[in-house]
């Protein structure tokens, strides 16, 4: 069976982390207790934050047939194979990336699903005609994709002749046509199906990616106490009977820098997603964190009036926050994020999704940035 999923249909099918609307702030009597979780930031913070943010649009996603297809903010676009609508997915997936600008090189890459071997090709043949690949990348690449533009079935050759992997190409011309258009290629020489003979030069250079100064992460995170705790799961309308359940459902924190600590409250669980609402933790004062994008299954930015944010399967490393919204179990299709600090907000540095589920769990980039640290 098909399977198309969006943003909108991830927030509404799968099981949400957090309530979409604020609960009152709660006002603990006890003169030792700690402020309560506070439901909008300073206006200076909020001021300093959105002057320095840039606006966030990540590229949509296109289905052409048995190809989604994509670009990032840069102009670099992705076509990636999809199994049938019904029936087993193939063994092995496709994926082609081509840079924007007037050189626009390209690369393939093969991934086997599952526990798969390696993929190692020494050719592909569109519809029989046999097209060497004794590499991925190129003029190789490029005589692989012309044959493509033009056939039905591509199958995946290995070492002495052994077919790895069938694919169909149904879709895969317009989906082709669709990337020139995006890249500015039509009636260019450079186009892949829309040709002309407008030179090199013609076409557009690479979009610069956004440049984000973020904090490099230091000092020993804090931990919030039981009132803290228990405020932030009523601002967030956290499953009361999830709260308690062991480990699975402590808060994890982690120090940002500047005395902030990233608060990561488990407030939701799924049969394959978690969800955590996101808060920041200065000192006795608590907030939820704000982002400059839509994160986990929201649909909105979190500003200073919003609900509270959510990550989904959330992991930090490195100094980045990731989250993984699944739209199935199998992971082939949903939105893979990841966040950096920047003093104020989490901005969002890296997003690659998927809208099909079928069968393809390499996702395809639509926003990316440059991230330097302060």
């Amino acid at each position: 069976m098909r399977v198309t999923i969006s943003a909108a249909l991830l927030a509404a099918t799968a099981l949400a982390g957090c309530s979409t609307e604020p609960a009152a702030t709660d006002t603990v009597a006890n003169a030792d207790s700690p402020a309560p979780v506070a439901t909008a930031t300073s206006a200076a913070v909020a001021s300093a934050s959105s002057a320095t943010a840039t606006a966030v649009k990540p590229g949509t996603l296109k289905t052409f047939g048995d190809w989604a297809v994509g670009c990032d903010n840069t102009r670099l676009c992705t076509l990636a194979s999809l199994g049938p609508d019904g029936g087993e997915f193939p063994p092995v997936t496709m994926a082609i990336m081509r840079q924007p600008g007037p050189d626009g090189a390209m690369e393939i890459a093969f991934t086997p699903l599952g526990d798969g071997s390696a993929v190692k090709p020494v050719a592909v043949t569109v519809d029989g005609r046999r097209v060497a690949l004794p590499t991925l990348t190129g003029t190789d690449a490029d005589k692989a994709v012309t044959a493509m533009a033009s056939g039905k079935k591509l199958v995946v050759i290995e070492a002495g002749d052994r077919p790895r992997a069938r694919l169909s190409l149904k879709g895969a011309s317009a989906a082709l046509r669709w990337i020139d258009d995006q890249q500015g290629r039509v009636s260019t020489t450079t186009a892949l199906v829309a040709k002309g003979d407008k030179p090199a030069s013609a076409v557009p250079a690479r979009q610069p990616a956004p440049i984000i100064q973020a904090v490099t992460p230091s000092g020993t995170a804090a931990d919030p106490n039981k009132q803290q705790l228990a405020a932030m799961r009523r601002r967030a309308q956290c499953e009361p009977s999830r709260i308690d359940n062991g480990d699975l459902f402590r808060p994890e924190t982690y120090a940002l820098g500047g005395g902030a600590t990233l608060v990561l409250l488990p407030c939701s669980l799924g049969a394959y997603n978690m969800s955590a609402a996101m808060f920041i933790l200065r000192g006795d004062q608590v907030e939820p964190a704000l982002t400059d994008a839509p994160s986990g299954f929201s649909e909105t930015p979190a500003g200073p009036d919003s609900a509270v944010s959510s990550v989904v399967n959330g992991e930090w490393k490195d100094g980045e926050l990731r989250s993984f919204a699944k739209g199935r179990g199998l992971g082939d299709c949903g939105v893979a994020q990841t966040f950096v600090w920047d003093g104020t907000r989490l901005r969002l540095s890296e997003q690659s999704e998927m809208g099909e589920c079928r069968g393809n769990p390499n996702y395809i980039p639509t926003w990316r940035a440059q991230i330097v640290r302060r």
